[in-house]
């Protein structure tokens, strides 16, 4: 049997919010198994979802540049925050959103690989070590994403200084200012909310079924003598509350007045009021250090790696 830690507990006690106590007892009934725990205290109602584990307080940037109908997003890590608010740090990485706005690469190695636009004769790796010489800092091109949407508009929201951006996907008939301003606080939402998905039909099927089996198993704890029908509903209840908290068009919007509007229901609002129809097809949102763990993230060596 693994022997449970104090650094075990406390990474369970961020994950999940639950007690030292609680979160050590869960450890050793699934023998150290971080996922098993978690289950564990789900299962037995001691915690909600869990949160990313370790996270570092990785800085950096993230920058957006929209053209027309074409939109780029990227984030760039740094060590420091001094670093991150330096100027010629932020024209760096607005170069490189630049850059993304018009690459062809399928995913950071070879985006890594090709020219770089402001100085052909360099690779954009070539140009991250020079960078990396300069500001005297490692530096990583972490990620980027694009977007292009020929039947609409794509909307853009950076949220402090740079920490959270976020691109929205539009297809609509009818381009106005109304409109543009229902996107952008679309995209002011998904800053904010943080959703996981766009709308519940994309979420993946064994999402669902994960939790419908932990949190069957919790009903069944919480009420051992109710009937299947009665299990069934609970569950039922339990997922679509979750799903209105992951899905974006399904999440309260945050301006609603009454307190209750979800964001599809004032987007079709907005689109009745327009004589438009209007689709929130997709949306990115990059957050800063977002999902980098303190267990597994070798931040120099992925930045050797980078640079090789």
């Amino acid at each position: 049997m693994a022997a449970v830690t104090a650094g075990m507990v406390k990474e369970l006690r961020e994950m999940t919010g639950a007690g030292m106590m609680d979160c050590k007892k869960a450890l050793s009934a699934v023998d150290g198994d971080m996922d098993k725990a978690v289950e564990f205290l789900r299962e037995n109602g001691m915690a909600k979802a869990a949160k990313k584990a370790g996270r570092i307080a990785a800085e950096g940037i993230v920058k957006v540049v929209v053209e027309g109908n074409k939109a780029a997003i990227v984030e760039v890590i740094s060590e420091t925050d001094f670093v991150a608010k330096n100027a010629d740090f932020n024209a760096y990485v607005e170069a490189v959103a630049a850059q993304a706005l018009n690459t062809t690469a399928a995913d950071i190695d070879a985006f890594l690989a090709e020219s770089w636009a402001k100085e052909p004769s360099k690779t954009v790796a070539e140009e991250l070590a020079s960078q990396v010489a300069v500001i005297g800092e490692n530096l990583k091109i972490r990620r980027f994403a694009q977007i292009e949407e020929n039947n609409g508009l794509v909307a853009s929201y950076i949220h402090m200084g740079g920490k959270i951006g976020v691109l929205v996907d539009v297809e609509t008939d009818v381009v106005n200012p109304a409109i543009e301003e229902m996107a952008k606080n679309v995209a002011m939402q998904a800053a904010a909310l943080k959703p996981v998905y766009t709308s519940r039909h994309d979420v993946d099927a064994d999402y669902i079924a994960k939790e419908t089996e932990i949190l069957t198993i919790k009903a069944k704890n919480e009420k051992p003598d109710a009937n299947d029908k009665i299990i069934e509903g609970m569950v039922k209840g339990r997922v679509s509350k979750e799903l209105k908290e992951i899905c974006l068009l399904d999440q309260v919007y945050v301006k609603a007045e009454d307190g209750k509007q979800s964001v599809g229901a004032y987007v079709a609002e907005v689109a009745k009021a327009n004589n438009a129809s209007i689709k929130i097809k997709k949306f990115v949102r990059f957050e800063t250090g977002e999902g980098l763990e303190k267990k597994n993230e070798d931040f120099a060596a992925e930045v050797a790696a980078q640079l090789q």
